[in-house]
């Protein structure tokens, strides 16, 4: 005799070997003995044979069909014997009792469990949701395929064009776009982002960087849409100076100038002229919202995303030629560069000369100033402002920091090509323009403390740099504080700061008062987001490193090591790490080989080749 039973959920036969009563001893057709417990049989049979009967039974329960099984047993628990009866028109044998059992368990949307051959059928709304489900799942797995054929196929699904970016950058996993790219990625072993650039709707890695930025930090796109004009004002009286910016080729937003006349008593007076868009942009206003929401101009090689928009830009810019708003800072230097005095004023200034730093490099430099032949249009101011800059370096206590200069580099790109430009730092331009410029900012710092108005200090102490409302020194620049002023186009504090700055001349209540909501949540907002964009650009700038070394074919460059396994190019501004860099310390130079260049992951093989004598 064999027994058909229960057990671990699932159905299975053995030939009784003992019978005792409460529990049985069988064997499996497959020979493993076991031990089962009476109430766990079923179903008697002594045929078919052993082997055999499973396969039998199953033929019966595919025969049976589950709708109509469903609708004769009505609503009350059953035990499967009895709804064989019903259903077969007669007391079930072995094998029908089996293959009804074996039905009934494999249609767990239409019958309840209730115990060892006892179910219930489901209620109807609950098998109409379930079977609805399954026809949902099904319809899905069929529509997942074919997403995943069109994709191995090069094609984008149409359903995937409007969410390309989430897909890439913030996809939901649970979706059927995302399951079916992940499949498809996994076939093909390719990264999302590489599969959708051969589908044709991502032209390049470049734009995959750009677009991951660009979906975090600019959802609704970069334009700005209409904006209100902004109105210049027209009673500023007109300074008695011209001056003259200096910046590179690419700048469009000229915040800064510089003007230098002699005075009667023969001492100087130097002016630092800053853009003042403060004084047509109103708090609160549609331009000032859009600049609150930007924070900051984002720069990245071969573009920009301004803080305000052109119309604004075009209107307060220091360009060439033009009666520019200004708030000017006036120094008087004496013949010994000591400053005997600084004037505030909010006034227009004569834009002589929009000054660009390649051309102006070949005139204004070390060795022209050792000549004393300056061959410019502004040679002399020029000069007179080196020897202005020189004792501003020195009272700051930082002269002796001079020789200890990074380069720093200019990346000029053009389509797909990609200059890329040491500029020096420390050369007499950048000197000029860096000292006046921390110079303007920590003297309208130390005014706006003085006078009891609030204002947005950068801070530096242990090397660590913060922006703080709280008048601060900055060690790194050896001042006793610092407060961001000489960048309103580009930078939203200094558009605050340059607020203050307007009341405090003009003796008005400031706008912002310390510990004011709106002060205090620009400061931390822009903190973290001019860390972002900061963040953004060396993303890019390395972006353009690696495919600089791709336009170039270059395959080996000589690098001088920080620390450990990193370098530094000598070319470049990029750091690499080398995992087999060896027996070298801090400022050795070595020769390395670059391999596996990766603009998508931004990343390369560098290996050590050698150490690079420096004679």
């Amino acid at each position: 005799m064999n027994v058909f039973y229960e057990e671990d959920g699932g159905f299975k036969v053995g030939a009784i070997l003992a019978d005792n009563d409460s529990s049985l001893q069988v064997e499996a057709p497959h020979g493993k003995r076991s031990k089962i417990k009476a109430a766990a049989v079923l179903v008697r049979f002594g045929a078919p044979a052993l082997g055999a009967f499973m396969d039998a039974a199953q033929r019966v329960a595919d025969g049976v069909d589950v709708d109509f099984l469903w609708r004769c047993c009505g609503t009350a628990e059953f035990a499967f014997d009895t709804l064989g009866k019903d259903y077969f028109g007669h007391a079930p044998d072995a094998l029908e009792s089996a293959g009804l059992l074996l039905k009934l368990h494999s249609a767990p949307m239409y019958f309840y469990k209730r115990g060892k051959g006892r179910y219930k059928a489901a209620p109807e709304d609950a098998l109409k949701a379930a079977l609805a489900s399954v026809e949902k799942k099904r319809v899905q797995a069929e529509q997942k395929q074919r997403y995943i054929e069109e994709l191995a196929a090069g094609r984008l699904p149409e359903a995937f064009q409007p969410m390309v970016a989430k897909l890439l950058y913030a996809p939901d996993k649970n979706s059927l776009e995302w399951k079916a790219l992940d499949a498809a990625c996994t076939e093909l072993k390719l990264t999302p982002a590489r599969l959708i650039a051969k589908c044709g709707a991502l032209a390049s890695a470049h734009d995959y960087h750009l677009n991951r930025f660009l979906f975090e930090y600019f959802p609704h796109g970069t334009a700005f849409g209409d904006m209100p004009a902004v109105h210049l004002p027209q009673d500023l009286p007109l300074a008695d100076v011209e001056a003259f910016s200096i910046d590179d080729v690419t700048t469009t937003e000229i915040d800064d100038a510089f003007s230098v006349s002699v005075l009667a008593n023969g001492n100087l007076r130097v002016g630092v002229h800053i853009a003042a868009p403060a004084l047509g942009i109103a708090p609160g206003s549609p331009v000032d919202a859009a600049a609150r929401a930007r924070l900051s101009t984002v720069y990245f090689p071969g573009h920009k995303i301004t803080m305000l928009p052109e119309s604004a830009i075009a209107a307060f810019t220091l360009t060439a030629g033009a009666e520019c708003p200004a708030l000017s800072l006036y120094a008087e230097v004496a013949a010994d560069g000591a400053i005997v005095g600084t004037e505030s004023r909010c006034e227009r200034v004569v834009i002589a000369a929009n000054l660009r730093h390649g051309e102006l490099d070949e005139a204004f430099n070390h060795d022209t100033l050792a000549a004393g032949d300056i061959a410019h249009d502004q040679g002399a101011e020029l000069q007179r402002l080196w020897h202005f800059a020189e004792h501003l370096q020195a009272l700051r206590g930082k002269a002796d920091a001079e020789g200890d200069q990074r380069a720093e580099y200019n990346f000029y790109v053009d389509g797909d090509k990609v200059n890329i430009v040491e500029r020096g730092r420390g050369t007499p331009v950048d000197r000029v323009v860096s000292e006046l410029m921390i110079f303007a900012n920590a003297e309208w710092g130390r005014q706006l403390s003085a006078a009891g108005y609030a204002a947005i200090y950068r801070a530096q102490s242990g090397g660590l740099a913060r922006m703080t409302t709280v008048p601060s020194p900055h060690d790194g620049l050896g001042v006793a504080q610092y407060a961001w002023s000489s960048s309103p186009l580009r930078r939203y504090v200094d558009l605050i700061n340059q607020r203050q700055l307007l009341a405090l001349l003009a003796a008005e209540p400031a706008p912002y008062q310390a510990g004011d909501e709106a002060l205090l949540a620009a400061v931390r907002d822009f903190e973290l987001t001019y860390e972002a964009y900061a963040e953004f650009q060396r993303t890019m700038e390395r972006y353009w490193c690696l495919r600089w070394l791709e336009q170039e074919n270059v395959r080996v460059l000589e690098a001088s090591v920080i620390r450990d396994n990193l370098v530094r190019c000598n070319q470049l501004p990029l750091v690499i790490r080398v995992p087999s860099l060896r027996d070298v310390a801090g400022g050795d130079q070595v020769r390395i080989a670059l391999s596996h260049l990766d603009l998508w992951d931004i990343t390369l093989r560098a290996d050590f080749e050698s150490k690079v004598s420096v004679c």
